[in-house]
Formats: C-alpha cells, structure tokens, sequence
C-alpha cells in the first residue's frame, strides 16, 4: 500500500526535486528555440575566428607577425572560441549567453541551482566534439530524444536549459461578491463534479475577454447547472451567481485543507511524546 504522502505528492517530468523535497514547477526552453540560441552562440564564434584571421593578415602584411607563428595563433583561437569564451560567458553570467538571451533561456542544474565553473567547462569541452566537429548534428540528434532537450553535454555535466520567459500570472481569484455577502454565510454549496469546476473556472477567467453575448449565454448554462448543487439559490445575474459559488466553494475547501493539517499536526505531536511502551515491573 503506498504512503499517505505518496498519495498527495506526485512530481511531474516538468517539475523539480529540490534538497529540501519542494517541487518546483520549470519550464525547459524547447527544442527548436533552443537550437537557435545555439546557432547564434555558434555564428557569433565563427564572427570572432574571422577578425582574428582579418587581423592576424593585416599584421602578417605589416611583417609584424611570422609565418611560423600563425598556426599557433590559429590553434590559440580556436581553443579560446570553442572552450574558453563559453565557458567564461556562462561561469560569469550564471549560465547566459548572447543566443541564450535572445531566446530566453538560462542553463542550469538538473535539481534547478545555478550551474557554476565545472558544468560550463564540461558543456564547453563537450561542445568542441558534438557543436564545432559534427556542425550540431550530434547535438541535435541527442536534443531530439531526451524530455528537456538536453544535448550530450548536459546529460554528462547534469545540466539543461531553463525558459526564463514565462507567461504572466493569472490575477488572483475574485472573493465574494458583495451583494451575496449575506447569502455566502448560510448557503449549501455542495461539492461540485469536478468537469463542471473546472469549466467554471475557466469561464471566470476568461469572461473578460468574451463577445457578451456569448459570455451571457455561457454564464446562463454553466450557472443552471451549478443550481444543483446549491441551496438556496441567489436571486442575481448567472455570472455573480458563478463567482459567489467559486468563491464558496474555495474558501470552505481551504479551510477543510487548514484543519486537516491542524489535525495531522496534532496526531504528529501526540505521537512524538507519547511514552514508548510500558515501564518495566
């Protein structure tokens, strides 16, 4: 039989285990927007070996630079374009870049910390073989089959890349309304199929933004089935009659929520001090 808490908690492939066993709800930047960042990051290096090749002519021409030495330089670049500036970029920029930036993502540890020094010099190191030698395919090829399009690097640093642009909050959830104050303090809201709580709450939402008519004619349906389950029903409009119930309905939840871990809070401490058996004779 599984445990109680197993029951009630239940962490999804979106959300994130902490230390301290707390879900947090991330976003992981997709896969084609991911790509992109990474097109940029890698277009931006290609910009950079070529002023230096733009430069290193302009000075071999000067006869400021030697021939022998060209080959380093170029060897020197590359290590600096492909490992170095990377992995400065995001050490200092806690796991940003340009491409990054511009498509809203952030890499990041796979329990949701910051990724520090090791995991941008391991996704650098990486990146060299599977960016710069396979032109991305490797990474593409990995990102495609893994749930937050991790390409190989952050699988072996324990890494991915986090949306940093996420869409706004809804507003919060109206209370009662007022000409239903003194009716919300002896009505019998009974608990609704969840279908049609989710249907309203969703209207509630969105009513807003409805042509009105519509908004009238949905309110009106949602509103007589709603009646059922509730005792007496309000003389008002189908819409504060929709946001009276809601709003019963959450706030009598909540507090069934609050006594039951009152409760359990009690049970816990009366277990703790209780006397662990019986004293000897």
């Amino acid at each position: 039989m599984p445990a109680e808490g197993a029951a009630i908690i239940e962490i999804h492939q979106d959300e994130v285990l902490t230390g301290e066993a707390v879900a947090l709800d991330v976003q992981p930047l997709g896969f084609f927007m991911r790509a992109l960042g990474v097109i940029i990051d890698m277009l931006l290096g290609v910009a950079v070996f070529i002023l230096f090749l733009v430069v290193t002519a302009w000075l071999g021409g000067l006869g400021l630079l030697d021939e022998t030495v060209m080959p380093i330089l170029t060897i020197v670049i590359v290590v600096v374009v492909t490992v170095v500036i990377p992995t400065v970029t995001e050490t200092v920029t806690r796991g940003r870049s340009l491409g990054r930036l511009a498509v809203g993502g952030r890499i990041v540890r796979t329990d949701g910390g910051a990724a520090g020094f090791r995991h941008a010099f391991i996704r650098a190191l990486v990146g060299v073989f599977e960016l710069w030698f396979t032109v991305g395919a490797v990474a593409a090829l990995v990102g495609a089959f893994t749930p937050r399009s991790q390409r190989l690097g952050d699988l072996i640093a324990g890494t991915y890349s986090e949306r940093t642009r996420t869409p706004r909050l809804p507003d919060p959830a109206f209370g009662i309304p007022p000409t239903l104050a003194a009716w919300s303090t002896v009505a019998d809201v009974a608990r609704l199929p969840d279908r049609l709580a989710r249907r309203i709450a969703q209207f509630l939402t969105s009513a807003p933004n409805l042509e009105p008519s519509a908004r009238a004619r949905v309110a009106a349906s949602l509103a007589e089935e709603a009646s059922a389950f509730v005792s007496p029903v309000p003389r008002v409009d189908p819409e504060t009659f929709l946001h009276g119930v809601a709003a019963v309905r959450r706030t009598r939840e909540l507090r069934g929520v609050v006594l039951e871990n009152e409760r359990v809070a009690r049970l816990t401490h009366a277990v703790a001090v209780a006397p662990r058996g019986f004293p000897e004779r």
